[in-house]
């Protein structure tokens, strides 16, 4: 029998006046809490599996980053950046009087996992970096940059999905178009005219920066979590994230994990076995 998996709306105020959502999975467990970052285009739907795979044994907060999902749209597109959604974070870990957690980041959330630990390492138990480093490869950032902020819509989820598998084959091979179907159900939400829309604010398009190569700063950024039991995970077939970068990134944490998805993209869902069992194992070293 599917047991219902319960997960309370929380809202909170970004210091600029926004009203910002998250899921919140509670627990009575004492075991430190993971706080979910989801990635540029994407929204706490993401994680959702998570919230019965842990099932009460650890609280789990999902975020939609401010313009995705149900957190509202910046009026000022500046402000679709990391370090303002580090400062948005910190905010809500506060009001929850959460003062350390386990930050797993996906693509655009690892960056903010990366900045977290290099502005805030006091509040970092833990990390996953999930398909990304601080440095991306051209044909990633060339993908993503023609594709976001291009306004999509549907008339069914069945469109959508077929949409998505012609667009996004190569990154999910072994996807069926029921698959597909759930992938786009994750990335768009159906609006009040029951037209099937992307479910994020088509600004944060403006300030992406689709220019590849390293990021001194970012590098920085992650030496920062040396100390830190850390999982960095890479899709087999990534365009975006190198296996050589990830190489790198393990050689400068004595406490990092590399594990690999097999036939997978950017980014994998954590759905896989081979997510599943590097979590779990990221976790008991944890707590």
């Amino acid at each position: 029998m599917d047991v219902e998996i319960n997960y309370q709306d929380h809202f909170w105020q970004s210091e600029d006046g926004l009203k910002l959502h998250c899921r919140d999975y509670p627990s009575a467990s004492a075991k430190s809490p993971i706080i979910c970052i989801p990635g540029l285009t994407r929204n706490a739907r993401d994680f959702e599996h998570l919230g019965e795979w842990l099932a009460g044994k650890r609280r789990i907060i999902m975020v939609n980053l401010r313009g995705r999902g149900e957190s509202e749209y910046a009026k000022d597109s500046k402000s679709y950046h990391p370090k303002q959604y580090v400062h948005d974070i910190i905010r809500l870990m506060d009001e929850l009087d959460i003062p350390k957690a386990i930050f797993f980041g996906t693509s655009l959330g690892g960056i903010v996992t990366m900045i977290m630990a290099k502005m805030h390492l006091e509040r970092v138990a833990g990390a996953l970096l999930n398909d990304i480093g601080p440095e991306l490869d051209q044909a990633g950032l060339d993908r993503i940059g023609s594709a976001v902020g291009q306004g999509r819509s549907f008339d069914t989820w069945a469109h959508a999905g077929r949409d998505m598998a012609e667009s996004s084959s190569d990154i999910f091979p072994d996807f069926t178009l029921k698959d597909w179907i759930a992938f786009s159900k994750k990335l768009y939400r159906m609006n009040s005219s029951g037209r099937i829309k992307l479910d994020y604010d088509m600004k944060i398009a403006e300030p992406f920066d689709s220019k590849g190569g390293g990021s001194g700063a970012l590098w920085h950024a992650l030496e920062a979590l040396e100390a830190v039991p850390t999982l960095i995970l890479r899709g087999e077939l990534s365009d975006l994230f190198s296996q050589k970068i990830a190489d790198q990134m393990l050689e400068k944490l004595s406490k990092a994990e590399l594990a690999t998805v097999p036939r997978v993209g950017h980014a994998p869902t954590l759905e896989e076995p081979a997510s599943l069992d590097a979590i779990a194992r990221l976790l008991q070293r944890i707590d």
